[in-house]
């Protein structure tokens, strides 16, 4: 019998967790959007990284729900524009999960917004049809951090969390709320089951894929 796969099956994906602060600048190089002198970086515990990824400056560090996807577009038969808007619409049914009302952005605004605040952001590269880069999801990170750029080049908005916007509910931790995440973009890609080998990489896939 011949060996038949579903390509889903080959779809996966990357949970990054951030001990540590960073801000990363995707391929536009838009260093004017940091608002401090690189230097003083150092004195906030933050690092400064380039990447090449699409979008504009933003944070990582604890307490952030991270997501890299690593998925063939061409295997599903979708493009860039409806890959962001899968990703937004993830973050969207997580925030849900919590009695938030999310929103994809408006025009010219990439990521998952509350009203006028940011709550995650997204950053991907499309290489050959494979995505790279992702989403970042806020549960409950330093916001101080945020004032010092101006999130995606967005200017006059605010930035939120999870834990801001539901506030005194209590969460559950954030390695469920992690879970929960890519179960939600799992179901947004219609994908039928996932799991996770070592915290940190993620299988899609049809029932009985390899």
């Amino acid at each position: 019998m011949d060996d038949v796969r579903s390509p889903r099956t080959l779809d996966g994906g990357l949970e990054a967790r951030h001990s540590s602060p960073s801000y990363t600048l995707g391929k536009r190089r838009t260093d004017h959007n940091l608002l401090i002198p690189e230097a003083e970086l150092k004195g906030l515990g933050a690092e400064l990284h380039y990447t090449q990824r699409g979008g504009d400056i933003t944070f990582h560090g604890p307490h952030q729900a991270i997501l890299y996807p690593i998925i063939s577009l061409r295997s599903i038969g979708i493009g860039a524009r409806n890959y962001v808007e899968t990703l937004e619409r993830s973050m969207i049914e997580l925030a849900s999960v919590y009695g938030v009302k999310a929103r994809a952005g408006h025009k010219g605004e990439t990521g998952v917004w509350v009203g006028d605040r940011k709550i995650g952001a997204i950053g991907v590269r499309i290489s050959s049809g494979i995505t790279s880069h992702g989403l970042a999801f806020n549960i409950d990170p330093d916001l101080k951090y945020f004032e010092h750029i101006l999130p995606c080049g967005i200017a006059d908005k605010e930035v939120t969390s999870l834990r801001r916007e539901t506030d005194d509910m209590l969460l559950p931790s954030e390695e469920v709320i992690h879970e929960q995440l890519v179960s939600c973009l799992a179901k947004a890609f219609s994908y039928d089951r996932c799991c996770v080998e070592g915290r940190s990489f993620i299988h899609f896939g049809q029932p009985g894929g390899v």
